[in-house]
C-alpha cells in the first residue's frame, strides 16, 4: 500500500509539473520566449535573449531554454558567469536549416575585429544550437567577428553546429583556463578554433570541420550548383582549421578539418608557446596538414594515431620536441614532401607510414630535414623507387633505423652532425 501511495504521489507531481519546454531538466531557469523572443527568423532577438541570460544570472545561474525555431540577431550576447543557453539538440546534429534551435546572425558584417556574437564568461556554456549567417555569400565571402569568444575558467561550447562562420571559436584573445569544446561541427571560412592564453588544461574534443555543413544547409546561399569547386579553392587558400598559441597541456581528441590551407597551426604569441597532446586527429586534402612555428621547449607537441594529408612543416623558429606516433601520411597532387624539418628541437616519427610524395618533382624525398634533430624508427615508406629521406648540412643529428623502405632505402646524408643509419629493410 505504501508503494502504491508513493507512486500516486509521484504521478500527481508529474502531472502538476510537466517538463518545461520539452526538456525534463529541473535546472531550467527560464525560456527566451518568456522575455520577448520571437522564433520567426525576422524579429531581432538580441535584447530578449540577453534579458533571459541576465534573469538566470540574478537567480544564481542556471539554464536558459531556447525552444526550436529561427531566432534573428543583429546584436551580441554576453553570457553571465554560471549561465547556460540550451537549445533542443542533445547531440551533434545536421546543418539543415529548418529544424532545432537556430540562431541567425546578421550583425557584424564586414567587421572582422568587431565584438563577437557570443562572449562566454566563467562557467558559462552554449549548448544544443545551430548558428547560421544567412547573409554570407559564397560568391563574395565577407568577414565577420568571431562567432564565440571565451574568457575566464570553464567556458564550454557543446553540441553546436557552426554552419558558415567566418571565424568560429576564440579561446585565445582573452585569458582563459579549462575550456571545453565538444561536439562542434561546421564550415568555418577563415579560422575554425583559436587557442591561446590558456594557463591550465583545455580540452577540444569531437570537432569536425567540413564544407558539407554549409552545402547541406538547405538555404539559397549554400555552395552548390557550380560554386563548389571555387569554394574549395577559397578554403585551401584561406582556412586555418586550428590555430594554437600559448597553452599548457591542451588535450585535443578526434579533431578533423578538410580542405584547409593549414590544418593545425602552432604559433608563438606574446603569451608564449603551445604544449599540446593530439590523439586521433586529422587534416585532409590540403597543402599543409601541420605547421609548427613554435612549441614549448620542455614539452612540445605529441601526435598519436593521427592522419595527415599532406605535409608537415616544422620551421626554424621551433625549439620544442615534435613527435608523431602511429600516424599516416598521404599526398595530394601538389605534394613533394610529407615533412620538412628545421629548428633546434627534435622531430620524431615512430611507427608511421608514408605514401604519395614526389608528385611534382619525382626526386623529392618524403622527409626533407633542413636542420634540427631527427629520429625515424619503425616506419613504412610505401612508394617504390622514390627518394625517402634527405639530411641537409645543418642537421645536428639523426637516427634512422628499423624502417621498411619499398625498393630499398634511398637516403641522402649531407649532414655534418652525428648520424646513425641501420637495421632497415626493403
Amino acid at each position: 500500500m505504501k508503494i502504491i501511495t508513493k507512486l500516486l504521489i509521484i504521478i500527481g507531481i508529474t502531472l502538476l509539473n510537466p517538463p518545461v519546454y520539452g526538456n525534463s531538466d529541473p535546472l531550467i531557469c527560464t525560456s527566451v520566449l518568456d522575455h520577448g523572443a520571437v522564433a520567426d527568423g525576422k524579429t531581432d532577438c538580441s535584447e530578449a535573449f540577453q534579458k533571459a541570460l541576465d534573469f538566470a544570472a540574478e537567480k544564481g545561474g542556471g539554464i536558459v531554454a531556447a525552444p526550436a525555431g529561427q531566432y534573428l540577431f543583429k546584436g551580441n550576447l554576453l553570457f553571465p558567469p554560471g549561465v547556460t543557453l540550451r537549445g533542443v539538440w542533445e547531440a551533434m546534429h545536421h546543418a539543415d536549416i529548418g529544424r532545432g534551435t537556430q540562431l541567425f546572425v546578421v550583425g557584424g558584417k564586414g567587421e572582422e575585429e568587431g565584438t563577437p556574437f557570443i562572449t562566454l564568461q566563467q562557467s558559462s556554456c552554449l549548448r544544443g544550437v545551430t548558428i547560421f549567417y544567412p547573409e554570407q555569400d559564397v560568391n563574395d565571402i565577407r568577414p565577420y567577428p568571431w562567432t564565440i569568444r571565451g574568457r575566464g575558467m570553464f567556458g564550454s561550447v557543446i553540441d553546436v553546429m557552426l554552419v558558415n562562420p567566418y571565424r568560429g571559436i576564440d579561446f585565445g584573445t582573452e585569458s582563459n583556463e579549462l575550456h571545453c569544446i565538444r561536439n562542434v561541427f561546421g564550415c568555418p571560412l577563415r579560422e575554425g578554433i583559436y587557442i591561446n592564453k590558456t594557463t591550465d588544461i583545455g580540452r577540444v574534443e569531437n570537432v569536425h570541420f567540413n564544407p558539407h555543413s554549409w552545402a547541406r544547409a538547405n538555404y539559397p546561399n549554400k555552395p552548390v550548383e557550380g560554386k563548389w569547386d571555387a569554394f574549395l579553392d577559397y578554403l585551401r587558400e584561406n582556412l586555418i582549421g586550428f590555430r594554437i598559441g600559448k597553452t599548457d597541456w591542451e588535450y585535443m581528441v578526434n579533431c578533423f578539418v578538410i580542405f584547409p590551407k593549414i590544418g593545425f597551426h602552432f604559433v608563438h604569441t606574446d603569451a608564449g608557446d603551445p604544449n599540446v597532446v593530439l590523439t586521433q586527429c586529422g587534416s585532409d586534402i590540403g597543402p599543409i596538414a601541420v605547421q609548427v612555428d613554435a612549441s614549448q621547449s620542455h614539452a612540445g607537441l605529441a601526435f598519436s594515431n593521427c592522419q595527415m594529408m599532406a605535409q608537415v612543416i616544422v620551421n626554424k623558429s621551433n625549439r620544442g620536441p615534435v613527435k608523431f606516433s602511429n600516424c599516416g601520411f598521404w599526398g595530394i597532387p601538389t605534394t613533394d614532401h610529407h615533412a620538412q624539418i628545421d629548428g633546434s628541437g627534435t622531430v620524431i616519427f615512430t611507427s608511421c607510414h608514408f605514401q604519395g610524395w614526389g608528385r611534382v618533382h619525382a626526386d623529392a624525398p618524403a622527409i626533407l630535414a633542413h636542420g634540427g634533430k631527427l629520429i625515424v624508427n619503425g616506419c613504412d615508406f610505401l612508394d617504390n623507387g622514390n627518394h625517402h629521406i634527405k639530411l641537409e648540412n645543418d642537421v645536428k643529428s639523426a637516427a634512422i633505423f628499423g624502417n621498411h623502405f619499398t625498393g630499398g632505402a634511398k637516403i641522402e646524408n649531407l649532414s655534418a652532425g652525428k648520424v646513425e643509419i641501420g637495421l632497415n629493410i626493403e
